[in-house]
Order: structure tokens, then sequence, then C-alpha cells
């Protein structure tokens, strides 16, 4: 399928309905990731931040289902976020690069610059995703 990619670094998540956690990605050390829904239901969305791509700051949304044995490569160079649909939800995510903090950025899921349409209208937020700049505002 083309995909060229090692990976080196496996997480676990777990979450609750109406949690939703996003946009995250690394500046300079971009990771590919490899997601797969254990349990539960999920709305996937990435958008594209690779400046000279001609679908630059695009999104992309997909419900993912554990039941269906669905599972998402999202390559380098794309922000990442999700927001729970069931009860619960448990998922893995191999990433193509460590993570490094100095390197962590995120920006605001609800961005009017970029436009996603979530699927629940009052999301339950951590600290840094409500605390999240707008997209143009990422250094």
């Amino acid at each position: 399928m083309g995909i060229d990619c090692t990976f080196v670094q496996m997480n676990h998540s777990f979450s609750s309905y109406g949690v939703l956690r996003g946009m995250h990605f690394q500046r300079s050390l971009p990771q590919a990731k490899h997601l797969i829904v254990l349990s539960g239901e999920i709305y996937d969305v990435v958008v594209d931040i690779r400046p000279d791509s001609p679908t630059f700051k695009q999104w992309l949304g997909i419900h993912l289902k554990a039941d269906l044995h669905q599972q998402l490569f999202i390559p380098a160079g794309f922000a990442h976020g999700f927001c729970v649909l069931s009860p619960t939800v448990h998922l893995i995510y191999q990433c193509s690069a460590l993570f490094n903090l100095a390197e962590d950025r995120v920006f605001c899921y609800n961005d009017p610059e970029i436009g996603i349409v979530w699927p629940i209208d009052e999301p339950l937020l951590s600290e840094k995703d409500r605390l999240a700049p707008r997209f143009k505002d990422v250094n």
C-alpha cells in the first residue's frame, strides 16, 4: 500500500463519552500514527498541516468502531484528534517518532479557520486542549 514506516512507540488511551482530544502534533519531529480502536467508538479527525501540501489545512473525519475491526494510518505531517462516542473507549496507537515534550503542539479543536465539524456539542476537554491556541498562533 506504499506505507514505509517504522513504529518506535506504542500508546494506550482510555477515555469516556464526550472526551475530545486534539488537535495534537509534533512541530519538527512529526509522527506517523497507526491507530486501532480496541473497544468502543470514536470520531477521528486529521488535519493536513504540511504548508507545501495542496491539502494544507484541510481535514478529514471518520467514525472508527472496535466491533468493525477498523484501523487508521495517519501520515507524518498531520494533526490528530478524536472524540469518544461510546460510554468508554480503549485505543492504541503506534508512532513513528518518540514523544518529545519540547516539540509537542496543539491547536483548538474548534478553530474556525480549520472548520472541523464534530458530532458532539459540548466536549469534555483537558486543560491542555481547553487552553489551546488557534492554528495561526501555534509556534
